[in-house]
């Protein structure tokens, strides 16, 4: 269960750290014998920091975070969790043994599954993830109550069946494919006939949700295996709008569509915000059929520290609605004109805005044109402040001649 003392208005807060050490240094004499302790395991893979302050001080952070949250899980009745680390450099062949390939990631072992976590290393992040991990992989809705918990959740790719019970084999299909995706695609079923009317699903059938989607697609051809339920859910894993959220960031990020992404920034809690979420969902909903489409929807309020890097990377303020194009390699981007003084754009607008986006009319690489532009005019208003030095040069020298020439009539005269 999720200690309710750590939990403030639906957020975790984390405690001060207490001093004891529970991460453990994993080698190859005492990985297995750490490892058989606990029913999870969390492993950080990370880089060597022998002989480096800044990358030392780093990792101490990170270590830090680590030891918070297993602190926090310490207390933890019905799963033990335990934390280790594995040194890139000094215990490779635990890393191999283990099947650690990526540097800088954290692995988690449970339930003989590798879940490769793809998000931020802060240890609230980290706990709330870890919840959701020691679930179960199939969520089984028996009443009202959860039934409007299922509707509710809307942000993620959801899939639900009905099936005869727990012990059907067709359920055991779903469940099985369910572990593959756990926990980042939600499985729910029903064994209710009354819940499954309401949900409109016939026996051994499944509906899948895409985020943001009143309506579900079923899944064609039931009764299914599991590999045919895999297969489906792979072919439909990159949604029309999908939520950054802080536990899989980097994945999501990772997962562009031609070196781009168009970004959309909105406060969910903010009435501008919120309008302008609306509006998007509108036109997801109305593209929903484009594989060329995936919007990303940042929720500024979930990334406090990231806002001012955004702003000064993308020359944008994060305190409106914002939408844009943005290049992954060079973070080269362009942003949707909005008047914060008028009303937000009109569903019509702004798809007539993905589109030009889709068809290259609008491009972020236009922005390199622009700064060349730039450059041109800088060079050549240097050149004009050149040209004119040397016409001021020139004209000094002439008047200097002048001068001299006049002197040279002034002696003649005396002279004379």
């Amino acid at each position: 269960r999720r200690p309710s003392a750590l939990l403030s208005s639906g957020r975790l807060e984390i405690p001060e750290y207490d001093g004891k050490d529970r991460v453990h240094a994993l080698s190859a004499k005492n990985y297995k014998s750490v490892m058989k302790r606990y029913d999870v395991m969390v492993i950080y893979y990370h880089r060597n920091v022998d002989g480096s302050r800044s990358a030392t001080k780093q990792f101490q952070i990170e270590e830090l975070a680590l030891e918070l949250a297993a602190q926090v899980l310490d207390d933890l009745d019905d799963e033990d969790i335990g934390f280790g680390l594995v040194d890139e450099k000094k215990d490779s062949s635990v890393a191999k043994k283990l099947g650690l390939d990526e540097v800088e990631s954290i692995y988690i072992f449970a339930d003989n599954e590798i879940i490769e976590y793809d998000g931020e290393l802060a240890s609230d992040t980290l706990v709330e993830f870890l919840y959701d991990v020691i679930e179960e992989p199939v969520e089984i809705i028996d009443n009202e109550r959860e039934l409007k918990g299922f509707h509710n959740i809307d942000e993620v790719i959801k899939l639900v069946g009905y099936f005869k019970s727990e012990k059907s084999p067709h359920f055991i299909e779903f469940d099985d494919a369910a572990e593959e995706f756990h926990p980042f695609v939600k499985f729910f079923a029903t064994f209710d006939p009354k819940i499954a009317k309401k949900l409109k699903l016939k026996m051994n059938e499944v509906d899948f949700y895409e985020p943001f989607m009143e309506e579900p697609d079923t899944i064609p051809g039931k009764p299914y295996i599991e590999s045919e339920l895999v297969e489906y859910i792979e072919q439909h894993d990159r949604p029309t709008l999908r939520k950054l959220e802080p536990h899989s960031m980097y994945e999501i990020w990772e997962d562009d569509i031609n070196g781009e992404h168009i970004v959309a920034f909105a406060e969910e809690d903010d009435p501008d915000g919120y309008e302008f979420l609306e509006i998007l969902k509108e036109v997801a909903r109305e593209n929903t059929n484009n594989p060329n489409l995936s919007i990303i929807w940042i929720d500024p309020d979930n990334f406090p520290l990231l806002v001012p890097y955004w702003e000064r990377t993308f020359h944008i303020d994060l305190s409106e609605p914002q939408i844009g194009v943005v290049d992954v390699e060079d973070a080269d981007s362009v942003w949707m004109e909005m008047d914060d003084q008028d009303d937000m754009p009109t569903a019509d607008e702004l798809e007539r805005w993905v589109e030009d986006v889709l068809s290259g009319k609008i491009d972020p690489d236009d922005d390199d044109d622009d700064d060349e532009d730039d450059d041109d005019a800088d060079d050549d208003e240097d050149d004009d402040d050149d040209d004119d030095d040397d016409e001021d040069d020139n004209d000094d020298d002439d008047e200097d001649d002048d001068e001299d020439d006049d002197d040279d009539d002034d002696d003649d005269d005396e002279d004379e």
